[in-house]
């Protein structure tokens, strides 16, 4: 991690140009017009756009906005061998998690190819050398949307044969210069009832990672809903024996509930704090995010600490985006200019 006291970052995805949003739904349902040097050029605009709307609004570590994934995950599915898509049990209605595509097993899991993080890195660092991260969804999260078929009898027994494929992956992006990775576990904070299974499949998704390894775990954020039981208590504290380097949690739209959990953590656990609200349109003045931040400094030293949105800015408005983000880069600018006056 950089020197720089309380870093301002994303959790990964970053809001779709509308125009962007619309080459993506023509690519979906025509896709013979389109060639492929086509749909690069429109996805290296759209990383170039999602970059300049971070830098712009002030944060200190950025992502490329996930611009060539579909739904935070559901683009990876389509670099794995092994699955049939089982289409969408429900189109009409409110949207929700019952309207993501499922698939199911009809043979093993694999990817020969990977899963394309190498690919959007290079991209990213085409267009710039601001420092960054590369967010990928973990092996139990991924396990989530497939079921095993009559090969694999549970969700954890897909489980297991994703955790290479997933180690794979991120032992690819660190080889091409990622020095810091961000493994995107939303569904262990849903399903806490296995702690120990849940920090061996951690511990053996990040073996022999040499970067810096976030975790990100918030409730679910599909069509900006959440999908279980929003409470870290029941990872508590064992959490602070995963092998990681930071976890990631949101708190904005909890209201700041359980931020004091954050004091079992151990001393060399590092935070990444969630103190704007992505499934609110209402934009949070800074002094409010300083005030959640200064909540935080109680918990937890500065040292230790970085802010985030509570999750991805997929679902939120573009504008709403670019917004927030600011107001939460200005909310650290005044807590870290006010603890280097002290």
């Amino acid at each position: 991690m950089p020197d720089l006291l309380i870093p301002a970052t994303v959790i990964g995805s970053w809001s779709f140009p509308g125009w962007y949003e619309k080459f993506v739904a023509d690519v979906a349902t025509a896709p013979e017009h389109f060639g492929p040097i086509d749909r690069e050029e429109a996805l290296r605009d759209a990383v170039r756009l999602a970059i300049d709307d971070q830098l712009r609004a002030g944060l200190e570590r950025i992502t490329d906005g996930e611009m060539g994934r579909v739904d935070f995950n559901l683009g990876f599915y389509d670099f794995l061998q092994g699955i049939e898509p089982l289409g969408t049990l429900r189109r009409l209605g409110a949207p929700a998690h019952d309207q993501r595509t499922k698939y199911r097993c009809v043979g093993p899991l694999s990817a020969p190819e990977g899963l394309g993080i190498v690919e959007e890195y290079h991209r990213l660092r085409a267009l710039t050398d601001a420092p960054a991260k590369m967010p990928i969804p973990g092996a139990f999260t991924l396990a989530g949307c497939i079921s095993g078929g009559e090969l694999y009898p549970s969700r954890n027994a897909v489980t297991e044969a994703l955790i290479p494929i997933v180690n794979a992956e991120l032992k690819a992006a660190v080889a091409a210069g990622v020095d810091f990775v961000q493994l995107d576990e939303p569904s262990f904070a849903c399903h806490p009832d296995d702690p120990d299974y849940f920090l061996d499949v951690i511990a053996r998704t990040v073996e022999g990672i040499n970067a810096y390894v976030s975790m990100h775990m918030c409730f679910g954020n599909y069509r900006a809903r959440a999908v279980g039981w929003r409470s870290y208590r029941p990872l508590f504290p064992h959490i602070g024996r995963a092998k990681v380097n930071q976890l990631a949690m949101e708190f904005a739209s909890r209201e700041m509930a359980e931020v004091e959990l954050l004091k079992e953590l151990p001393e060399t656990m590092h935070v990444a704090v969630g103190l704007v609200d992505v499934k609110n349109t209402w934009i949070e003045p800074p002094e409010l995010v300083a005030e959640r931040l200064r909540i935080v400094l109680k918990q937890v030293g500065p040292e230790r600490v970085s802010v985030t949105p509570d999750c991805g800015f997929s679902q939120t408005a573009r504008h709403i985006a670019v917004a927030k983000a600011k107001a939460m880069a200005e909310g650290v600018r005044i807590v870290r200019d006010s603890l280097s006056y002290r």
